[in-house]
């Protein structure tokens, strides 16, 4: 629901109820993840998308159709259905979509989720999009580390649903819960779907060159947030990058070092490394590995690489840490521009998170998405 966060706010604003699709589930070569959202407007406008396509009409009607009703609807689409290149996922996969409507009294905690979203606070919309009793589809609740509102109308079931959204949110993860009618952990009937939104990743570029301006532009495109540090301050401008949401004029180890003292990076945090000068990248290098990061990469040929390793033996970083780091940093692409070896680089990124192999998909078999 991110994609349409924004433009959900400002149509519940002006008092507009509005259709909400959201995808809840998925199974196989689904082309959207869980969280991929599309709103209808009062006026037919369309924000968002929940497959790319194969199914945004049927999405669309039962969209206006929740609006005209009141009453919200859990919908599979696939391959398997009779008309599944009519409405279906030709792709091979399943979803599983939610649709409902959303206004001030479907949703008055919106506002809520809005402003917290905004500041980075991390906070989870809790929903129950299947129950054996009709009445209970729909109920909301809001979740946040510290606090909730809303309700499910059960305290066994927020009691139970809270505490696993929280693990979720803790995760940056979304997706769908399953209990007993009343919250037990071990029965079926009540599916619950969490939509966690927490603050953006962070993508740490240490060098201030052209290199690290296509890589902020490559990290902000993918959603990241963006920073760029190096300690000379005639290369260190917003002018020369303006695509990073903060520019730093620091010792990349200091600095690096500070961010993890104050509890701002995490396991969804990327390194970058492009500086590729060991009074600059062998320290901070020495930081970056002793830390629990997503990824830490950095920029060199090999025999710098091979320096790089020996240098960082000699600070006494183990063999276990020498593993987390990716040098030379990025998949072979064969790039040569700036922009190409963003792309390497990010490439290396989003296979790493996702367990990719970094083939080209026409030399494999099998599902395309894990």
């Amino acid at each position: 629901m991110h994609d349409v966060l924004e433009e959900l706010h400002r149509r519940f604003s002006a008092g507009e109820t509005v259709g909400l699709g959201t995808v809840v589930s998925t199974f196989s070569s689904a082309p959207r993840a869980p969280g991929a959202a599309m709103l209808v407007g009062a006026d037919g406008a369309v924000t968002g998308s929940v497959s790319g396509g194969c199914v945004e009409g049927a999405v669309y009607d039962l969209a206006q159709q929740a609006v005209t009703e009141r009453t919200p609807v859990l919908r599979r689409f696939g391959v398997t259905d009779d008309d599944a290149f009519a409405v279906g996922l030709t792709c091979g996969g399943i979803i599983d979509v939610y649709v409902e409507h959303v206004d001030a009294g479907s949703m008055p905690e919106l506002p809520a989720v809005i402003e917290s979203v905004r500041v980075g606070e991390p906070v989870a919309v809790v929903t129950v999009v299947q129950h054996p009793e009709a009445e209970w589809v729909g109920r909301r609740m809001i979740v946040w580390p510290d606090r909730l509102a809303g309700g499910l109308g059960s305290a066994r079931a927020e009691d139970a649903v809270a505490d696993d959204a929280r693990g979720l949110l803790a995760g940056g993860r979304t997706g769908l819960l399953h209990y007993g009618p009343d919250g037990q952990r071990r029965g079926e009937g009540m599916a619950v779907f969490v939509n966690s939104f927490e603050p953006r990743p962070r993508l740490l570029v240490f060098g201030a060159i052209d290199f690290a301006a296509a890589m902020a532009r490559m990290g902000s495109y993918l959603g990241y947030q963006v920073t760029v540090c190096d300690a000379r301050p005639v290369f260190a401008t917003s002018a020369r990058f303006p695509e990073a949401d903060e520019v730093v004029v620091d010792w990349p180890h200091r600095y690096l070092a500070a961010e993890a003292e104050a509890g701002r990076v995490n396991q969804r945090t990327v390194v970058t490394v492009l500086t590729h000068d060991p009074k600059f990248d062998v320290p901070l290098l020495e930081v970056a590995l002793r830390l629990d990061l997503g990824y830490v990469g950095a920029m060199g040929s090999r025999r710098t690489h091979d320096d790089r390793l020996v240098r960082l033996r000699e600070a006494g970083l183990t063999e276990a840490e020498l593993k987390k780091l990716s040098s030379p940093i990025g998949l072979d692409l064969g790039a040569r521009t700036p922009e190409e070896t963003a792309v390497s680089i990010a490439a290396e990124v989003i296979a790493l998170r996702w367990g990719g192999g970094g083939r080209r998909l026409t030399d494999t078999e099998g599902r395309i998405h894990g």
